[in-house]
């Protein structure tokens, strides 16, 4: 599949709203730099001035992420993030189906000295990490998940996710599936002789889907929306087909 572009949702003097596509960088690699991502793009496009990181997402996660054009703005909306008043809404979709539409997660969560960049619950060194859910939709063996978080650990919805026992329906380091296949779910699928079947997706099922906050200057209140790229959306799309949808929902 063809990488897609990074876009602009909104820019001003003080501040640029990006929808990033799955599988890029927010910021330069630690190891390596010369890789792709999404600060070095925006500078490059803003005149080679710097652009300030104000929270980041994960590679293989989309959507929506905010980064700053000045010193002022970049201490406003960080501020902002500490004191949690900048809304964030991601859509989860989950392996299995929650038995309550609606659910609050309070587990601290610190990074796993076992496993290197990965974390784990913690309830005695960790630190305190919220996130509550409502479930949008069920399928049969999945849903689809609206997901709020106070705090923004590191992989924070993807620990409490499978703290829970739904961990994201495709997730190699916490979930039980590294891709999605379409004969997983369609009855009499038959790869035709020769073929490898592709899978509908093969990176994180999770997508920061909108933002709300304060203009850093103005005060103005800012609400952005990003609907779920096409890989996501062909995923749901397919289980909506062949997942047995529960009625209601």
């Amino acid at each position: 599949m063809k990488k897609q572009r990074p876009t602009v949702i909104y820019e001003d003097d003080d501040l640029i709203v990006v929808n990033k596509p799955a599988n890029v960088l927010s910021i330069p690699d630690r190891y390596n730099p010369d890789l792709f991502n999404l600060k070095d793009y925006l500078k490059r496009g803003n005149g080679g001035r710097n652009i300030l990181v104000v929270h980041r997402i994960d590679r293989e996660t989309s959507g929506m992420i905010i980064f700053a054009k000045t010193k002022a703005a970049h201490k406003a909306l960080s501020r902002q993030f500490s004191q949690k008043t900048i809304e964030k809404i991601y859509w989860a979709v989950v392996d299995g189906v929650p038995p309550h539409d609606t659910g609050d997660i309070d587990l601290p969560i610190i990074e796993n000295p076992i496993a290197r960049g990965t974390m784990k619950v913690d309830k005695q060194y960790g630190k305190r990490a919220f996130t509550s859910y409502k479930v949008i939709e069920k399928f049969q063996n999945f849903a689809l998940l609206r997901v709020k978080i106070e705090t923004g650990r590191m992989h924070q919805i993807r620990i409490h996710l499978k703290s829970i026992g739904y961990p994201l329906a495709v997730d190699s380091i916490y979930g039980r599936n590294k891709e999605f296949l379409l004969s997983s779910v369609k009855r009499h699928y038959n790869v035709k002789k020769y073929e490898v079947e592709r899978p509908i997706i093969s990176r994180i099922t999770l997508h920061a889907y909108a933002l709300s906050f304060q203009h850093p200057l103005t005060q103005e209140p800012l609400h952005f929306e990003a609907p779920p790229p096409k890989d996501l959306s062909v995923f749901l799309k397919q289980l909506r087909k062949y997942n047995e949808r529960v009625a209601g929902f």
